[in-house]
C-alpha cells in the first residue's frame, strides 16, 4: 500500500470514528432521556419503587436506543431483523445488567443519594461497554 493509500484509510477511519461518537452520544441521549424520563414518571406519579420502575425504564430505553443506533450512530441501510434486534438485546442486557448493579449499589450503599443521580453514574460506566458490544457484536458487520 502507498503512503497516499494508508494517509486516506487512517483519515477515514478517524471520521467513521468521530461519526461513531457522535451519533453512539446523541442516540444514547436520547435514550437516556427515555430511560430518566420513564423512571422519573413511574416513580413520581405511577407509586412504583425506584427498583422495579428501573426495570420498567431500561426495557423502554432499550427499545429506543436499537432504532437510534441502527439510524444515527451506525447508519445501517437494511431493514431491521430480529436476529440484529437479538444481538442488541444481548449486549444492551449485558450493558444494562452493570447499569443496574452499579445504580443499586449506590442506592444500598449511600441511600441519600437521589434515584436519578445513580442512574447517571451508572449509565457513565455501562456506557463504555454497550459501545464495545455494539461495534463488535451486533453492527460488526458494517465495516
Amino acid at each position: 500500500m502507498t503512503e497516499d493509500g494508508r494517509r486516506e484509510r487512517d483519515t477515514a477511519g478517524r471520521r467513521g470514528l468521530a461519526s461513531h461518537g457522535a451519533g453512539f452520544l446523541t442516540s444514547g441521549s436520547i435514550a437516556f432521556g427515555v430511560d430518566a424520563g420513564v423512571l422519573f414518571l413511574l416513580t413520581h406519579f405511577a407509586g412504583l419503587d425506584p427498583f422495579s420502575a428501573r426495570v420498567i425504564a431500561i426495557l423502554t430505553a432499550m427499545v429506543a436506543a436499537w432504532l437510534l443506533h441502527r439510524r444515527l450512530t451506525f447508519a445501517v441501510k437494511t431493514p431491521p431483523s430480529i436476529a440484529e434486534f437479538m444481538r442488541f438485546a444481548v449486549v444492551a442486557a449485558g450493558a444494562s445488567l452493570v447499569n443496574y448493579g452499579i445504580y443499586a449499589a449506590i442506592l444500598l450503599m449511600w441511600a441519600w443519594v437521589p434515584p436519578l443521580a445513580a442512574l447517571v453514574a451508572a449509565t457513565a460506566v455501562s456506557m463504555c461497554v454497550s459501545y464495545v458490544g455494539m461495534r463488535l457484536g451486533v453492527f460488526r458487520h458494517l465495516d
